[in-house]
């Protein structure tokens, strides 16, 4: 096991959300290598137990919390036990979320837009007041919101995620505004096309299925138009997503908030 006692970010709080997803535990383990203490929050006790396993590889103190981000009371109540096991919050990377269904609008299932509201635009919301709360007593924080290229053009077929990160991105530009004064900056990520693995081949194979004149019904030629969307003619890998992050918590961004940094190959 290495320790980080000399890391850029040793002595360091930070919370993430989803952190049992792919980018939630991408962004979990890096922040740890640079020497940070961990909480990661999410809704699956399993994955979670197993995020925490691999985290705690790099030496810094892992404790998991067992989150529902629709639950405002749950919410506070957690952030509350964080602060109560480390002694403050640094870091929030707020990633919670939730793809929904692929149809045209006037095909997509209501119940199923509710669901991505709630966990993308009020789960984000409710840690993000949360975590706030605790920073603003600290005078000092740093926040990170998962958005998506997805909130910056809408995409087809996909109503609710697009409106749900759209959110984020205006959340992002309010609360910058809103915790200016107290020393807290609040940035955004806006990955596009990410892979591979199972995110990809959903994204994939949903367009195809949804039979639009956007894409083709053949998931494989789907692929090949998305990638054709790209500029760098490639999707991003995972990998490429925590640098940023860390970028944006660090003292190297120490002037920027209210800023959407697209992770995107060249889409704008």
């Amino acid at each position: 096991m290495k320790t980080h006692a000399s890391g850029q970010f040793s002595g360091k709080i930070a919370v993430i959300t989803g952190a049992a997803g792919t980018i939630g535990l991408a962004v979990a383990e890096h922040l740890a290598s640079l020497g940070a203490d961990i909480a990661l929050f999410d809704l699956q006790q399993d994955k979670l137990e197993e995020a925490a396993t691999k985290v705690r590889q790099y030496g810094t103190i892992v404790r998991p919390y067992v989150c529902d981000v629709t639950d405002a009371k749950r919410v506070n109540s957690t952030t509350e036990k964080v602060v109560s096991d480390f002694g403050k919050i640094d870091f929030l990377f707020n990633n919670a979320g939730f793809q929904g269904a692929f149809a045209p609008v006037q095909d997509y299932p209501e119940e199923d837009f509710n669901r991505v509201i709630q966990i993308n635009v009020c789960g984000a919301f409710h840690v993000l007041q949360a975590v706030a709360r605790q920073m603003v007593e600290q005078k000092s924080g740093a926040i990170v919101n998962t958005a998506s290229m997805a909130g910056v053009q809408g995409p087809p077929n996909m109503a609710a995620y697009g409106a749900s990160k759209f959110a984020i991105v205006g959340l992002t530009q309010t609360a910058s505004k809103d915790l200016a004064p107290h020393n807290i900056r609040v940035n955004a990520i806006s990955p596009a096309f990410m892979g591979p693995g199972p995110m990809w081949d959903m994204q994939v194979e949903k367009q195809a299925k949804a039979n639009t004149q956007y894409f083709s019904t053949d998931p494989e030629t789907v692929a090949r138009q998305m990638i054709g969307s790209v500029p760098m003619r490639r999707y991003g890998n995972i990998s490429e997503i925590p640098g940023v992050v860390s970028f944006l918590l660090s003292d190297a961004a120490s002037y920027m908030t209210g800023v959407n940094l697209p992770i995107a190959g060249g889409i704008l």
